[in-house]
């Protein structure tokens, strides 16, 4: 479950950092998509770990 959670939030983290980098663009899309990835892998996995324990 954490690591579907983790791919969850990376894949949705990754689309919003895309869609916002892309109103600047295309570099600074790619550039938020790595970012926005990384946070949504943690923050997928906090939120479950999270649940999970509570």
């Amino acid at each position: 479950m954490v690591k579907l959670m983790g791919f969850v939030g990376a894949t949705v983290g990754s689309l919003l950092g895309w869609y916002l980098g892309e109103l600047v663009g295309f570099t600074t899309a790619v550039v938020l998509s790595m970012v926005g990835t990384g946070l949504g892998l943690w923050a997928g996995r906090w939120a479950v770990q999270r649940w999970l324990e509570g």
